[in-house]
């Protein structure tokens, strides 16, 4: 068995280190526009403000330790071209120029995402970057040593937290967005508010509800962005504005969502049985909701990789779904969410209820304790649980990993209130804070 691999960050590279243990006789052979591999790209905010003190630690793989599975690694080599109907590829060497082509048996599309580059007026200028691979990353820095002013286009998770890297690098920070307020697709106003306190309260200027008309520049570097509502100087801009799937070498020859996403089966088939596709090249089921999402998340990039991998030779292991899970650390806030929110819910047309629950993480004879946040949504009718959000200063996010749990399994709320967790004073409460939201419900 041939098999050729388009891309390898997390999808790509769980695709091929499973497939090189479970199929030692297959050829398989990678091409990869980058000359590196499973970049954490989750990570730039930290490696920018200086958490993340070694850059290689960002990376949990090589060209070489793939290499030496006896996977044919070629790097810095772009797909020009799929022709599905008679199983080959045209490549570019892009350090050589040199154009080929090879065939293949079986054909894993794991090109990911890019970021999404609005067209607007000025946006050639200099210092206007992008946040996504290992190079960008080392750009930012190099830029953000001599910019005073900072400005972040996109408030979702990755603006959020570079806003956070800058301010604390001693920069003056703008952050705009269209939304009325930041991570709008994560959490519910009642907890992104808490945020947006902390970031007015460090100075931040959040400038919500407007969006970029243009740039201006001077001797061809950025010196101003202009939005429907303002003006705002700055000496650096980072685009944050969402990812699109990467996929235009398989445009009109496997089915897509209207925005460029491979539909893929429970076993990463697309609708041409012998292509496979994995992470954020992939609409994913969204198991609230049940239809199929833009959902790119490393975690469900190496689930869908390593399920290519199992499944490539035959049907063994079906995909569960995924409830679009994550969470962030903001400040001396921790926060994460699952499944659905109120915003989401009613986009959904969803008849649902809310529990809302504020306690402390811990028995108030405790030397100390931190008050928590938690929201989660059911379904009016079924009573099944929809969504879970979660804030506090203690780190309760693996509360929302067993709401993810609780949502793929069906669980209702009533059945929450119930289950068994344990209690120890310097964890929790006699009543678990989960089962409190459930017997809420009651």
């Amino acid at each position: 068995m041939k098999i050729v691999v388009i891309g390898c960050t997390h999808a790509g590279t769980a695709a091929v280190k499973n497939m090189a243990e479970l199929y030692p006789e297959a050829t398989i052979t990678v091409y990869e526009k980058n000359d590196n591999v499973s970049f954490l790209s989750c990570g730039i905010a930290l490696y920018v403000g200086g958490v993340a003190k070694d850059p290689n630690q960002l990376f949990y793989s090589s060209p070489e330790e793939l290499a030496k599975q006896g996977i044919q690694m070629n790097m810095k080599h772009e797909v020009l071209n799929i022709n599905t109907k008679h199983k080959f590829i045209t490549v570019k060497d892009i350090v050589t120029g040199e154009v080929k082509e090879d065939t293949f048996d079986k054909l894993v599309m794991a090109t990911g995402s890019w970021p999404i580059i609005p067209r607007i007026e000025g946006i050639e200028l200099e210092n206007i970057l992008l946040s996504k691979n290992f190079k960008q990353a080392n750009t930012i820095i190099e830029k953000a040593k001599e910019a005073q002013n900072i400005t972040v286009i996109g408030a979702g998770y990755i603006g959020v937290e570079l806003v956070e890297a800058f301010e604390q690098y001693g920069k003056k920070v703008t952050l705009i967005d269209g939304e009325d307020r930041i991570l709008n697709k994560y959490l519910d106003k009642d907890f992104t508010t808490i945020l947006e306190e902390e970031f007015n309260r460090r100075n931040i200027t959040l400038a919500l509800e407007q969006t970029v008309t243009r740039f201006t520049g001077e001797d061809g570097k950025v010196n101003k962005v202009i939005t429907t509502k303002g003006e705002y100087e700055t000496d650096l801009v980072i685009l944050c504005v969402g990812f699109r799937p990467n996929t235009d070498l398989l445009k009109g020859q496997v089915d897509m969502l209207p925005n460029g996403a491979i539909i893929v089966n429970e076993f990463m088939q697309t609708s041409n049985p012998t292509i496979f596709a994995a992470g954020d090249s992939c609409a994913v089921t969204y198991n609230p909701t049940g239809d199929h999402r833009y959902i790119p998340l490393a975690t469900n990039a190496v689930r869908m990789g390593t399920l290519v991998a199992h499944n490539i030779e035959d049907q063994r292991v079906k995909y569960q779904g995924t409830q679009g899970t994550s969470g962030l650390h903001i400040y001396e806030y921790n926060m994460a969410s699952t499944g659905l929110t109120e915003v989401t819910a009613k986009q959904a047309g969803i008849s649902y209820k809310v529990i809302d629950l504020e306690e402390n993480n811990r028995p108030e004879f405790m030397p100390t304790y931190e008050p928590v946040k938690i929201k989660v949504l059911y379904e009016k009718d079924t009573r099944k649980i929809l969504g879970a959000q979660i804030i506090s200063k203690a780190d309760m996010t693996q509360m929302i990993n067993t709401m993810s749990v609780c949502i793929q399994n069906d669980m209702t709320i009533d059945e929450l209130g119930f289950v068994d967790f344990f209690f120890q004073p310097h964890f929790n409460k006699p009543w678990n804070l989960l089962n409190q939201a459930g017997l809420l419900a009651l």
